[in-house]
């Protein structure tokens, strides 16, 4: 089994981390996007990634796509609870993170694909709005668990989700997180495991469209 992406994309972070609490062994192929995107794009026409590839030849795209088959067809304790409030509120968790970690990719990209005096300052402003609102809401979500997981006694798939992706947004924007202390202690915490340590890559930016070489 092969998993395609740049462990500094948080969404194929959370998929390695999921599958090392699974004890799913995979070969790790550390593509990007931007220099790989034709490697990429024989597995998946998008050029996206995470990309799972099975090994009978068999291709899984996205995150989700790729963690609904962790849950549900992989042997382990599960990832989301199965309904109820609990699984909402997980709902709710990653549904505030991925929207932020989206925003922090577009202004990434309109970073690197436009040179300084060119960029949309309403996109980045409009998309920095939307980080801080999500980083908000999660402020508050740490906050009354109080040092607990976000959403049951132990560690789901919203915790790696908002642990990844905070960190992502905190590297890539980038964000002071001492503005939301409870966030930050909590990424601070999911981020000193050892499954979260060995599955991490710092946040790389390649030279921005039309910047000038360094002397």
């Amino acid at each position: 089994m092969i998993l395609i992406g740049l462990l500094d994309s948080p969404f194929t972070r959370r998929v390695a981390i999921a599958l090392a609490l699974r004890g799913i062994a995979f070969e790790h192929r550390a593509w990007s996007v931007g220099a790989d995107f034709d490697r990429i794009r024989e597995y998946s026409p998008l050029g996206r990634v995470p990309v799972l590839v099975f090994d009978d030849g068999e291709v899984l795209m996205e995150s989700s796509s790729i963690l609904d088959w962790i849950e549900h067809e992989t042997d382990g304790d599960a990832l989301l609870p199965a309904a109820g409030r609990e699984r909402r509120e997980a709902m709710r968790l990653m549904g505030l993170a991925s929207g932020a970690a989206d925003r922090g990719v577009a202004m990434v990209l309109e970073r690197l694909f436009h040179a300084e005096d060119k960029r949309s300052n309403a996109l980045l402003a409009r998309s920095l709005t939307q980080i801080e609102g999500a980083m908000t809401a999660l402020d508050a979500a740490c906050a009354a668990r109080d040092g607990q997981w976000l959403v049951t006694d132990a560690m789901t798939l919203a915790d790696i989700t908002v642990a990844c992706y905070t960190t992502y947004l905190k590297d890539a924007v980038p964000l002071e997180l001492s503005r939301w202390p409870a966030l930050a202690a909590f990424v601070a915490r999911c981020e000193a495991l050892d499954v979260f340590r060995a599955h991490y890559a710092p946040f790389y930016l390649p030279q921005p469209k039309g910047a000038k070489d360094p002397a």
